[in-house]
């Protein structure tokens, strides 16, 4: 029997409601997950069309061309299944997955190696991950704005394009039916995102996130809710990181997450997502961050100084309680050493 799915909010960004920053302010501190409502007015769908089909075709790139790229110290190029094990102190295996992390664009162009398969499309890579930027940057403006503290947020993100560990990363799951995997066993472990917010574009048909609840279960994120059937795309899942709950003392919610194998008959399908068993699983994540050198000091917000946690609520963020100040890059060194094991300590340029 399935458990009931996330109860997360759906927020259009393009209406006039006054209260709308609340909202968001909300939203992140309620559940750390929002639906952000998609209907072209930021990301056009046939934009998210377009990086899924370059999505595929990068990734059915030949092995030897995606292998010239393997992922670096940098946290750019691709990762082979089982590379990345996010959740080290429970898996047994890497995460049952590859992807390839886009860096920052400067002037349309990566600063990184690119597969010959993608290189003639570098630029509407580039058009893609610009228009991500500016979606997180109107969200971190209106989180900054719901909790009087300006452009706080935003401020700390993007003033050189090469100084963050900003990340667009094009995800595929092999289908499960050819995938050996014990049962209980997941797609991807869990985890809580290294940056500020995350945007997470899916297919539909292809769900298999769960989110961890304040209960400690966990609940099925949806890739269509309710009431968004008939858009052009589904919403665009925005989730709050790491950084984000550092800097408003736990009140913003950095809320674990996993992605688990479809069940049902025969693992025919997933009873909630309708997840075909001999089909690949493909997602698009945009990891926003700061300047590496922000520091991760609490804001100057009355709602941040008065928030006191739940006594003995799960603490999703598990770096909630620090010793000292970190900046956004030492943490996300941090993070990444844990998840890639031995890349750091072969000190990769």
């Amino acid at each position: 029997m399935s458990s009931p799915p996330a109860d997360i909010p759906i927020i259009d960004l393009s209406s006039t409601q006054p209260d709308l920053a609340k909202q968001l302010v909300d939203a992140a501190a309620e559940h750390g997950f929002i639906y952000i409502r998609n209907q072209g007015h930021d990301i056009p769908s046939a934009s998210v069309d377009e990086a899924f089909a370059l999505s595929k075709k990068l990734l059915a790139a030949p092995l030897e061309e995606k292998q010239a790229c393997s992922i670096q110290t940098n946290n750019r190029g691709w990762t082979s299944m089982h590379a990345e094990t996010l959740d080290p102190k429970n898996q047994k295996v890497g995460d049952l997955k590859e992807a390839f992390n886009f860096g920052e664009f400067i002037d349309h162009k990566a600063q990184q190696p690119l597969p010959p398969t993608i290189a003639a499309d570098e630029a509407r890579l580039s058009a893609f991950a610009n228009l991500c930027r500016a979606l997180c940057l109107k969200i971190l403006t209106l989180l900054g704005e719901g909790l009087e503290v300006d452009t706080f947020f935003s401020s700390a993100h993007f003033r050189s394009q090469s100084g963050s560990g900003s990340i667009l990363r094009f995800l595929r799951y092999p289908p499960p039916s050819t995938t050996a995997h014990s049962p209980g066993e997941i797609r991807a472990g869990a985890h809580s995102d290294y940056g500020s917010i995350t945007l997470l574009f899916r297919l539909r048909g292809q769900a298999g996130l769960e989110i961890l609840k304040k209960d400690n279960t966990w609940a099925p994120v949806p890739v269509v809710p309710p009431g968004t059937e008939n858009d052009p795309s589904p919403p665009v899942l925005v989730n709050i990181g790491d950084l984000l709950s550092y800097w408003t003392n736990g009140l913003f919610r950095s809320t674990v997450h996993r992605v688990v194998f479809p069940t049902g008959e025969d693992g025919a399908s997933n009873s909630v997502s309708g997840e075909a068993s001999d089909q690949p699983r493909y997602s698009i994540a945009y990891f926003c961050h700061p300047m590496d050198t922000a520091l991760l000091e609490p804001v100057p917000s009355d709602r941040v100084k008065a928030f006191v946690p739940q006594e003995g609520l799960h603490d999703a963020n598990p770096y909630a309680q620090r010793k000292k100040v970190l900046t956004a890059g030492e943490h996300l060194l941090m993070r990444l050493k844990e998840s890639y094991g031995t890349l750091y300590d072969e000190k990769k340029a």
